[in-house]
């Protein structure tokens, strides 16, 4: 064989598997065809967090006058901060196309498609390989309706060329409600349609109600159980036709109704690796396809789509291939965020989903955060606490409010380590922070959940 490994995909999975790979001494192989460090640092996490701040800014030269300070926020300089983001990410590009050549693999800058189960053709040259990694991640997806490609997805809009004055974000998801904070809060007329009553589907319910209050107090327009039926062209804009029979005219109709894995180039059938029907990689628990030397791993098996949680399945499979230290990746309580305005953040379960297990105990605190005393926005951080009432163990941390990223990060280690609630009661709150509320949430809110657990 050419390569004890060769890895499809240069994205956050693909990187860490092959680099760690041949830090173990394998002979490995990786292609990519489009760029290094893949969605994320590309077309995803990294410049849309960018771009979160950049709207972050202008509220937060609204909020200074509250403290004394009288400099406006001005016009934004849509081209500048692109220009910005691109040079960061081309800088960002280059560090894990090095730390590839550094660890010693071999790099392909090709398309990679399946010849059979052990060989590849990369670019028009085959190569063979003991052992194959899937990490091609995943594309955005627009909905079936007449004039679906007048809109744009989340790939297109990292590189609009102007910001548009008014927009139309189609999705009720994580990348829907992150974009519509960022237009929205850069001063774009914006709308938000989605189906279900609430955005964020899968999310605890009380999260759910405090976003869409948060967003409709930024000035996003909510559409809420609404399903759009039509795009078409209108003067220099586009016309969004609704199910209620109303219209919107506006500049762009922006598509963030889901992903959807990156299979159909790579000729699976040649090597007999079975997809689920939406194409999703079917894995064991040890990351392992339907043929025993061919793993995938990230979002191209369509688990729990993450960028930490690629990497983590990455370094995992390499070590346990190539390490001598066999293990696997838990994608119980792995901790996320949504960067909206005002971003969310969680770990482990819902109340919902708590319930269904047996008795629970509910903590929740709604306040408005300190620097909102003087700015005088009307903005409410929401914290909630689920915990076992058999074993006072908590089973789900959830906020809504500013820093619930940095915040959840902390709780999740004390969650993965078993704290209860008894834990978190004793431990001494850092004053004055948003974060102490976690600790000092005494008052029980509700219980739920025990006629199933009678039952």
């Amino acid at each position: 064989m050419d390569f004890d490994l060769f890895v499809i995909g240069g994205g956050s999975a693909g990187v860490r598997c092959a680099r760690i790979a041949a830090a173990h001494g394998a002979r490995v192989g990786v292609a990519e065809a489009r760029f290094w460090g893949g969605t994320c640092v590309n077309i995803g996490c990294v410049p849309k967090k960018f771009m979160v701040m950049a709207a972050e800014y202008g509220a937060h030269m609204q909020d200074a006058r509250g403290f004394g300070w009288e400099n406006g926020a001005g016009a934004h300089d849509w081209g500048r901060l692109i220009a910005a983001k691109d040079q960061e990410i081309a800088r960002l590009n280059g560090i894990y196309k090095r730390l590839l050549d550094q660890a010693g693999a071999k790099i392909f800058e090709a398309e990679a498609r399946f010849v059979d189960a052990h060989t590849l053709d990369v670019g028009g040259q085959r190569v063979t390989a003991a052992r194959i990694v899937i990490a091609t991640g995943g594309h955005p997806t627009r909905l079936d309706i007449p004039g679906a490609e007048l809109g744009i997805v989340s790939d297109d809009v990292f590189y609009l060329p102007a910001m548009p004055r008014r927009i139309a974000i189609i999705g009720g998801g994580y990348i829907a409600v992150e974009f519509a904070g960022i237009f929205a809060g850069l001063g774009a007329e914006t709308h938000l349609v989605y189906r279900q009553e609430l955005p964020l589907r899968g999310f605890d319910e009380d999260m759910r109600g405090g976003l869409a209050t948060a967003l409709a107090g930024n000035g996003v327009v909510p559409h809420p159980k609404i399903s759009p039926v039509r795009v078409e062209v209108s003067g220099d804009g586009r016309r969004l036709e609704l199910s209620d029979g109303s219209r919107l005219d506006v500049d762009i109709v922006f598509f963030a109704t889901g992903r959807a894995p990156n299979v159909a180039r790579l000729g699976l059938g040649k090597a007999g690796v079975v997809t689920t029907p939406g194409g999703a990689v079917i894995v064991d628990d040890g990351l392992a396809t339907s043929v025993p030397h061919i793993y995938a791993i990230g979002d191209v098996t369509d688990r729990l789509n993450l960028t930490p949680v690629a990497t983590a399945e990455g370094h995992a499979l390499a070590d346990t291939l190539f390490g001598g230290k066999p293990r696997r990746i838990s994608l119980d309580g792995v901790p996320t965020a949504v960067f909206s305005i005002p971003p969310m953040a969680t770990v482990g379960l819902t109340e919902a989903q708590a319930a269904l297990r047996g008795p629970v105990r509910i903590f929740v605190s709604r306040f408005t955060p300190m620097r909102h005393a003087l700015s005088g926005r009307a903005r409410q951080s929401l914290m909630k606490l689920v915990v076992d009432a058999r074993n006072d163990k908590v089973l789900g941390a959830h906020m809504l409010g500013e820093d619930a990223p940095e915040i959840m990060q902390g709780i999740a280690v004390a969650m993965m380590a078993g704290a209860t609630k008894a834990d978190f009661d004793r431990t001494i709150g850092i004053h004055p922070t948003a974060a102490e509320e976690f600790v000092t949430l005494r008052t029980q809110t509700r219980s739920v959940g025990q006629p199933l657990a009678a039952e």
